[in-house]
């Protein structure tokens, strides 16, 4: 049995109208498989780079989209963790969420908790794990280190800063605008930083008279690179989880030693790889959502069918905090 679903998909990388909207039939769930109704899909600039072909795709067709909140409309015949009617998110690097059905693994999905909607949850899923793992599984943070953080009103960036204030950290921000440092601001940050206006540098060593910052969150790449590193204080951390820019520039590790830095470019799999790792750090991210440590409401909302305009909102930085698609 097979069920018909409209699925967007790329025949070839390129610009965002590449991206083309088909009929496909997807197949009844097998073993430890379950189907979901997307309700509303998640907008990450990842996907940017699957369509572009910065990262490949397994093979085309693709139909990209990391993330999605729904229902379950069918499960294998082995699944047990889940069932008929549940409401569930889930945000893998893996493709097929740009579908109105997708099949995915039972234990890879996390359920909704009562209190939270399908429009938080698609809106803070992916960001929000990721957020969590940059905060406290990669440098041991403390109540009044100071970070620098790029993009600090994107969509990984409002739920960093909204989590790390909540945690007693001092953040520093960058932006790219003045409308995004006011929304900056209003999640934390206690300075924030015009990048095209001023050197985002020299006014952090300002900022922290002269000795630095203990840790850099930087998913930008080749333009932030080596000024993150120089605004480290000694021993610090350049955490690297992106490269919006291109491909940060090649190092001596020699030159990491005369201040003792630390460099590191983790992925969220890894940190999420087992079901057990996966169902805590969704249940960490949820608690937070509930309690109010952290608001996750979408900033804005696309249609499903306005995909390809949606992309070209990302790619030109037009857009703040968690878009969403609305199927």
């Amino acid at each position: 049995m097979t069920h018909s679903a409209k699925a967007a998909r790329i025949h070839a990388y390129g610009a965002p109208d590449v991206i083309v909207f088909e009929n496909i039939q997807v197949p009844a769930p097998a073993a430890g498989q379950i189907l979901i109704r997307n309700t509303v899909i998640g907008l990450n600039f990842v996907e940017v780079y699957y369509r572009r072909g910065t990262f490949p795709v397994p093979a085309f067709p693709a139909i990209l989209g990391n993330e999605a909140a729904g229902i379950v409309e069918a499960v294998g015949s082995d699944v047990t963790t889940v069932k008929v009617g549940d409401r569930v998110v889930y945000s893998d690097d893996v493709h097929g969420a740009y579908s109105t059905l997708c099949l995915y693994p039972a234990d890879r999905v996390a359920i909704i908790p009562d209190s939270i909607t399908d429009h938080q949850a698609a809106a803070s899923f992916l960001k929000g794990l990721t957020a969590r793992y940059l905060l406290k599984e990669i440098v041991d943070l403390e109540p009044g280190d100071t970070v620098l953080y790029h993009a600090a009103a994107g969509g990984v960036g409002l739920i960093f800063v909204q989590w790390a204030k909540a945690l007693g950290l001092r953040v520093i921000g960058t932006v790219s605008s003045a409308e995004k440092a006011v929304i900056a601001r209003a999640a934390g940050c206690e300075h924030v930083i015009n990048y095209r206006d001023e050197n985002f540098a020299e006014r952090v060593l300002q900022l922290t008279d002269g000795v630095g910052v203990k840790a850099v969150f930087d998913s930008v790449g080749k333009d932030t690179f080596n000024d993150s590193l120089a605004v480290l204080a000694p021993r610090g951390t350049l955490v690297v989880f992106g490269k919006a820019s291109g491909n940060p520039p090649l190092i001596d590790p020699f030159a990491l030693a005369p201040r003792s830095l630390k460099l590191t470019w983790p992925v969220l799999p890894v940190y999420v790889a087992t079901a057990p790792q996966l169902a805590a750090a969704a249940k960490d991210l949820f608690k937070a959502i509930e309690t109010g440590l952290i608001k996750v409401e979408p900033s804005r909302v696309y249609p499903f069918e306005e995909l390809v305009d949606a992309h070209r909102d990302l790619e030109e930085r037009r857009t703040t905090g968690a878009a969403v698609l609305q199927v």
